[in-house]
């Protein structure tokens, strides 16, 4: 085996090959400091199996019969020049073997996105300041903590009514309601507390700060895999986009036989967590990107509105907003920690952090409560008279499947909202990292088959680092060129509400395993928003369109290449794992709600078929995807589950 010297060096050459620096101002990756950033990424993943899979490629990868399998002969990686290198990389993106196209994109995406969230020695990375983005500025002056959440440093045992495992937007809901029912309730939160005075950090602190270590992408390497993990889940690092789950899609979750989703229970609820949240259209002044988007879209006569966000007064939408994946630094986006967790809080509950449940101790067919561990091996151990799980719907159902539910549906009907970009360069300058996270979007193709599915267009802040998980890697001086062109770029998204679904299973460790492909119709769906995102660009007078094909599909309106082109070279290019960079930013449905066991995973409390006194809290519910960005449809769900939890305790 090789030594932890060689496979750094191995590791160095390969992300050396994707970032090599300009020679000038742009050092390489191994001179930036690459190499530690993408080690301690990678350290981070749950999976031992997935780790060990790593170290042996690195052993493997720059042997005489590694290159011969990859094209390059009886010659070793180290003996190759800078040009074959590319080559190399290039022959796997593109090989007919998926495995080898997965490969490349797990490479590519640890690499580059590495590449871009390495400080420099001084501070900001290089790249960051030939671009013109300025550094983060830190916290703001006198901002203070709102909460005290408890790190236990010793065996701990508790006794309570509920335990909530989760604080994210469904368990940071129902810890509230059930608080101010006068439970007495305990939150276990996977991830640590941060707050207003921990904000205004790196994208590299702000990515292993507050963004979940794993899964990162699906098994298949189809889709990148987000999520938050903080006190507060993904509603601190979210985009603020506040959607009241759609009429038609409550119909539909309602004819999967929970049938409140279509009543007035469920209205109250939408009621009082839009009301709770804040949710307003009077903070959505549009950014550059959005005047971008609006511009095209009024041109071609298509759907445009303002987006309704959950930000107070102090939201500056500006340079402040565009920072905000990483935590809002002035306090303004309204996420649970600033509102339903101080509400559970203020109730009396008790919050713990750094804290995760590995089982739920079930007794004669009855929770009884959770048993967890810190990172520093503390066990924590909780009794219950029930438990809500909230973990989101990766995490819920490997909990479940760990504590020995059996249900076939758990984990089944997993919806992804896959995404992708369409980019646009224009000749003036828009710096996409800045202006209201999300302040318009379209819903002209929101349904596509005249059942409610199809796409919407939105945009979002754009950083080096969030931005390349959505471009492809054709090369490396291609490559350096659109990102120094970023100033002048805008990213139309395209988010798909799938039809189809996928499922997450669990490792021998019972870590969660991420199954999902895009299908036929989902895909053609997908197809649809890139070529009419690419028209949208092109009605805004962008110079160069191109998407997120690894085949390189590109076009100069007007100068080369047509639309036309564009959707054909899309088409043959393709969406199969490894053809098309997409990401799932919403995940939803691997517990879903229904009427029968024999497909929901709850019944219409919420509550697991096997074992009544757990219920569910998060977008695991969904029956299907929500088809626009669920926040406010997870705490809804979370408090309506939770009140009716609450009145059968109580």
């Amino acid at each position: 085996m090789a030594s932890d010297a060689t496979r750094r060096a191995v590791l160095g050459s390969v992300c050396d090959t994707f970032a090599p620096g300009d020679g000038d101002a742009l050092p390489t990756a191994s001179e930036l400091g690459v190499v530690d950033t993408v080690t301690e990424l990678l350290a981070r993943n749950p999976r031992a199996a997935e780790r060990k899979q790593f170290d042996l490629l690195m052993n493997v990868w720059d042997s005489r019969l590694f290159g011969l399998v990859n094209g390059a002969g009886w010659r070793k990686f180290s003996r190759l020049t800078d040009q074959q290198r590319e080559q190399w990389l290039l022959g796997m993106a593109n090989s007919r073997i998926e495995k080898k196209r997965a490969l490349f994109q797990a490479l590519e995406g640890a690499a580059v996105t590495s590449y871009y969230l390495t400080p420099g020695a001084v501070s900001p990375n290089p790249v960051w300041e030939r671009i013109g983005i300025p550094a983060a500025s830190g916290p703001v002056a006198g901002a203070a903590r709102g909460l005290r959440p408890e790190r236990p440093d010793t065996d701990t045992g508790v006794v309570c009514d509920v335990v909530v495992v989760g604080s994210g937007a469904g368990g940071g809901t129902a810890a509230a309601v059930l608080a101010r029912a006068g439970l007495d309730v305990v939150v276990l939160e996977r991830g640590e507390y941060y707050d207003d005075p921990d904000f205004g950090i790196g994208e590299k602190e702000g990515l292993l700060r507050l963004y979940a270590p794993g899964p990162a992408a699906t098994a298949e390497g189809q889709l990148g895999l987000v999520a938050g993990s903080a006190l507060g889940g993904g509603t601190v690092v979210n985009w603020t986009t506040s959607f009241r789950t759609p009429d038609d899609v409550r119909a539909e979750w309602a004819a999967l036989g929970a049938r409140q989703f279509a009543e007035q229970e469920y209205t109250d609820a939408l009621d009082a967590v839009v009301a709770r949240l804040g949710v307003t259209l009077d903070r959505s002044p549009a950014s550059r990107r959005d005047e971008i988007l609006e511009r095209g879209l009024r041109k071609l006569d298509w759907h445009c509105e303002p987006l309704p966000r959950n930000v107070g007064p102090a939201c500056d939408a500006g340079i402040e907003c565009g920072r905000c994946g990483f935590g809002c630094r002035v306090g303004a986006k309204q996420s649970v920690v600033k509102t339903w967790l101080a509400d559970a809080v203020d109730a009396g509950a008790r919050l713990f952090v750094g804290t995760d449940v590995r089982r739920i101790v079930i007794a004669q067919g009855k929770a009884t409560g959770v048993e967890a561990v810190t990172a520093n091996g503390v066990t924590v151990s909780v009794r219950a008279r029930a438990v809500v799980v909230a973990a989101g719907a990766v995490q819920t159902p490997a909990l479940l499947r760990r504590s020995g539910l059996g249900n076939r549906a758990l984990g089944d009907y997993l919806r992804l909202h896959p995404a992708t970009a369409v980019f646009g360069v224009f000749d003036e300058e828009i710096r996409p990292w800045e202006g209201g996270l999300q302040t318009r979007y379209s819903k002209q193709d929101r349904d596509l088959d005249g059942n409610g599915y199809g796409v919407i267009y939105e945009t979002g802040p754009m950083t080096p680092g969030m931005s390349v998980g959505f471009q492809a890697w054709t090369g490396a001086a291609a490559h350096r060129e659109q990102m120094l062109k970023l100033a002048n770029t805008v990213a139309v998204g395209v988010i798909t509400r799938d039809r189809d679904h996928g499922r997450v299973e669990t490792d021998r460790a019972g870590e969660a395993v991420v199954h999902y492909r895009l299908s036929a119709r989902d895909a053609a769906h997908m197809h649809t928003g890139i070529v009419n995102a690419a028209s949208i660009l092109e009605a805004a007078d962008a110079q160069r369109i191109f998407s997120g094909h690894q085949a390189g599909v590109d076009y100069e309106p007007g100068v080369r290449g047509s639309h036309a082109e564009f959707a054909r070279q899309a088409q043959a290019a393709g969406y199969a794992p490894g053809r098309c960079a997409m990401g799932a930013l919403h995940i939803m449905g691997t517990a879903r709600m229904g009427d029968s066991a024999a497909h929901s995973a709850t019944d219409p409390d919420g509550a697991t078929w096997d074992v009544p006194n757990i219920v569910v809290a998060d977008g695991s519910c969904f029956p299907t995807s929500s088809g626009v960005n669920p926040m406010v449809s997870i705490e809804a769900i979370a408090y309506m589950n939770a009140r009716r939890l609450a009145a059968s305790l109580t």
